[in-house]
């Protein structure tokens, strides 16, 4: 019998002493109780970029709960795959075993990385036996909670230059150009479309052929994550697939459509939404939140009144669509009933007056105690200006208008599924520390401090600088090599050092930087690293030995 059942059977006052009873369990044994919050989360990251490893973990520090990640040497970098195997069997021997949840990338623990999951080399045996781990984990780690996270591949594979170690890669140069221009044709093809997709296949040669049998075993590989979420054998409580970078129409529909079947079909605990680098903070965030019984109830507020119906040109459903999906992901509920997580969401075509507005309900929510986050998306913004010139420009507004202090989250970088993602998860983490008593304050700071440089001073502000100035000397700055990746990497840092002390003096002005590193991590500019530690003064002004209010 279920223990809903057994609750259910339960007469009034029977079901009061069990209630009562459970009650004092809690309060004479707190350790007990609070065990689920003090384990430790066992995290196998997408790759190793900032944004699918550093995030995740401080995650766990402004939550105040361990995440633990493979060591470094195991996950790979850019071009280089991790090792699997060696994750495998770290997972068996290495990690903590007192752990009551794991979030694992399929991607990782079959191919080595994302960039890796798109490239010949792994085969379909390799990743078969790999999957055997989720049912060796259930088997070792009865009780706990176990999600995993893969992408359904994307309409093309990375796009890299046949420069330095590009050269190497399957599909470098020109090559990428045409099977992108062939993903996006419909599948099967049109008549009309027929000609063209001849032609292309022509030119791509034989990586066309490579690029089709990826595909293929990735589809292979993806159904049978999905029988590893099939209740009540399966060992995974809670898949998802992130639809990666892709359309409307596509090579990847019938992929994505094959899957949707195989899930309906098996009943299975699996979800598919766009986006794939924020679904690690995404369950690490629903993890933090499972820990304590915690369901956040999010409102979402979008900036104009048809800001849900926004299309972000790399995702293949309307905005709201993921934004739904990821409160979901993030372990919450969406309501506009009693929020305890007010969602702000800056879609592209915002007026000044709406963009007043926006400013305005996010004090509002403030004052009402309520945590608020913000994902602007403008850096999508068509037209005449660049959408980063309107994100930076709002991001200045907020700082000097002082809401931007009072946020819990902020994110305005890439797609609409990263951003929102980052940004919902950073205030579940910040909840879940302040209801738990184990808020890391700190912690939470820094989390926001380095998405203003990273998403908007250096995206909106240093990287547009640096594009133009290699542009102008034709170097291409998706693989920077020698003497170039040194050169771009110290005039990134100095600039970002001047913006950053500038936020900071706006954003938690009785803070300084106690530390801070700039790198690039992939040697190219398409993303930075930020690592900072921030420390509180002592004396304001040089005034008084009080400690300042904050």
């Amino acid at each position: 019998m279920t223990l809903s059942r057994v609750i259910l059977s339960l007469s009034k006052d029977r079901l009061a002493a069990v209630l009562s009873l459970a009650l004092l369990f809690t309060m004479c044994f707190p350790q007990v109780a609070a065990a689920s919050t003090r384990a430790p989360i066992v995290f196998i990251p997408l790759d190793d970029r900032p944004v699918t490893l550093q995030l995740p973990l401080l995650l766990g520090r402004i939550a105040g709960r361990s995440v633990v990640a493979p060591p470094r040497a195991l996950l790979g970098h850019y071009l280089q795959p991790g090792k699997p195997d060696a994750i495998v069997a770290w997972l068996n021997s290495r990690a903590p075993q007192d752990a009551n949840a794991y979030v694992i990338s399929t991607d990782m623990l079959n191919y080595g990385g994302l960039l890796a999951s798109r490239v010949p080399g792994p085969a379909y045996i390799d990743a078969y036996f790999r999957e055997k781990e989720f049912g060796r984990l259930r088997v070792r780690h009865p009780r706990a909670w176990i999600a995993a996270f893969g992408t359904i591949m994307r309409l093309a594979p990375t796009g890299v230059p046949a420069i330095g170690a590009g050269t190497a890669y399957f599909a470098s140069g020109p090559t990428w150009q045409t099977l992108w221009d062939y993903a996006k044709l419909h599948d099967p093809l049109l008549p009309s479309e027929a000609t063209t997709g001849a032609q292309l296949r022509v030119q791509a040669g034989a990586a066309f052929d490579e690029y089709v049998a990826n595909r293929a075993r990735d589809l292979a590989v993806d159904r049978l994550l999905v029988q590893e979420a099939v209740p009540p054998s399966g060992a995974i409580d809670h898949l998802v697939l992130g639809q990666d970078d892709a359309g409307p129409v596509g090579i990847d529909v019938p992929d994505r459509m094959q899957l949707e079947d195989d899930i309906a079909r098996e009943d299975a605990r699996v979800d598919i939404e766009p986006g794939a680098d924020e679904l690690g903070m995404a369950l690490v965030a629903r993890a933090l939140a499972r820990g304590i019984g915690w369901q956040p109830r999010v409102a979402v507020r979008y900036s104009t009144p048809d800001g849900a119906d926004a299309h972000d040109p790399l995702e293949y459903a309307p905005i709201s669509d993921a934004i739904d999906a990821l409160i979901a992901q993030c372990g919450g509920i969406a309501t506009d009933s009693d929020p305890q997580v007010a969602l702000y969401v800056r879609v592209p075509g915002t007026t000044p007056m709406q963009d007043d507005a926006l400013i305005a309900a996010m004090h509002a929510d403030a004052d009402a105690g309520r945590s608020i986050a913000l994902a602007d998306l403008t850096y999508l913004e068509g037209g005449g200006t660049p959408g980063y010139a309107v994100q930076g420009a709002f991001a200045q507004r907020i700082l000097a208008d002082g809401i931007a202090s009072r946020l819990d989250a902020y994110s305005s970088w890439n797609t609409n599924a990263n951003t929102v993602g980052t940004a919902l998860a950073e205030a579940v983490a910040a909840g879940v520390g302040r209801r738990s008593g184990t808020y890391d304050e700190i912690a939470h700071r820094e989390f926001t401090f380095m998405r203003f440089v990273d998403d908007y001073a250096y995206h909106d502000e240093v990287r547009p600088l640096l594009n133009e100035q290699l542009d102008a000397r034709q170097v291409d700055h998706m693989i920077l090599t020698a003497p170039d990746d040194a050169s771009v990497a110290d005039e990134s840092r100095a600039l970002l050092w001047n913006d950053a002390e500038a936020i900071l003096a706006q954003l938690y002005p009785r803070y300084h930087i106690a530390a801070m590193e700039i790198a690039l991590p992939w040697n190219r500019t398409f993303e930075a690293q930020i690592e900072v530690s921030l420390a509180p003064d002592l004396y304001h002004s040089g005034l008084s030995g009080r400690l300042p209010k904050q």
